[in-house]
């Protein structure tokens, strides 16, 4: 699937990773100077498109119109709600994200703007605290396909089930994926022969099911006995 982000933050540079490594194809458009040169050492050089993510012509020349989704993340609300227009009024892009920098815009993230999925970051971390601890240490991040699935994140602590297991030797749930790994500060793209260590940050995709199994895996031992 062809995935086209607007802007180079590190909310677009972390999608652009999660999806190369699900192996989408995907171009992201940046213009900034300072902000290309970091996204240089973090992504493909293929994968990355200069310009204005605003500019039709650069969408254009960036392939809008083969787009499956249009991924708005700059740092403009208004230039996000534009992108989510136009990428369906003119360009026929059929699914839209846009990413809401200022809360108090998020009532604009809707249908009439063709916005498909809003992405609020206040309400990603509301939602961190009101779902803390519901699953072991397990949080949830994000819900995706209107609930059926969530992104959720857990830290490995000592004593957990995948400790030095192989993801292939894993029995992951089947409606599930490991979407990466950061150690040490450093993002991993998770490979077959990828072992667990304690402390790595796990990120993970899942419906309901595959996400209590995942906290049994990589959850502390006294919360998979109380279950």
């Amino acid at each position: 699937m062809f995935v086209l982000i607007a802007g180079g933050g590190r909310t677009a540079s972390h999608l652009a990773t999660l999806l190369l490594a699900r192996q989408h194809e995907v171009r992201l458009i940046e213009h900034r100077r300072d902000v290309l040169s970091r996204l240089h050492h973090e992504l493909p050089t293929e994968v990355i498109y200069e310009g204005n993510p605003t500019d039709p012509q650069v969408l254009e020349r960036a392939d809008i119109r083969r787009a499956k989704v249009l991924a708005a993340c700059t740092s403009s609300d208004e230039d996000n709600l534009s992108l989510c227009f136009f990428a369906r009024t003119l360009y026929r892009v059929p699914r839209t994200i846009g990413w809401i920098n200022n809360p108090r815009t998020a009532w604009l993230f809707d249908e009439k703007f063709h916005v498909d999925v809003a992405l609020n970051q206040a309400q990603i971390f509301s939602s961190l605290i009101e779902e803390e601890m519901s699953l072991g240490d397990m949080m949830t991040l994000l819900k995706l396909r209107r609930g059926r699935y969530s992104l959720v994140e857990e830290k490995i602590p000592p004593g957990a089930r995948a400790l030095g297991i192989a993801i292939k030797d894993l029995r992951l749930p089947p409606d599930s994926v490991i979407a990466t790994i950061i150690r040490d500060g450093q993002l991993l793209i998770p490979r077959g022969d990828t072992r667990f260590e304690v402390g790595d940050e796990v990120l993970a995709i899942a419906d309901h099911e595959g996400t209590e199994e995942l906290a049994g895996l990589f959850g502390r031992p006294d919360a998979q006995q109380k279950t």
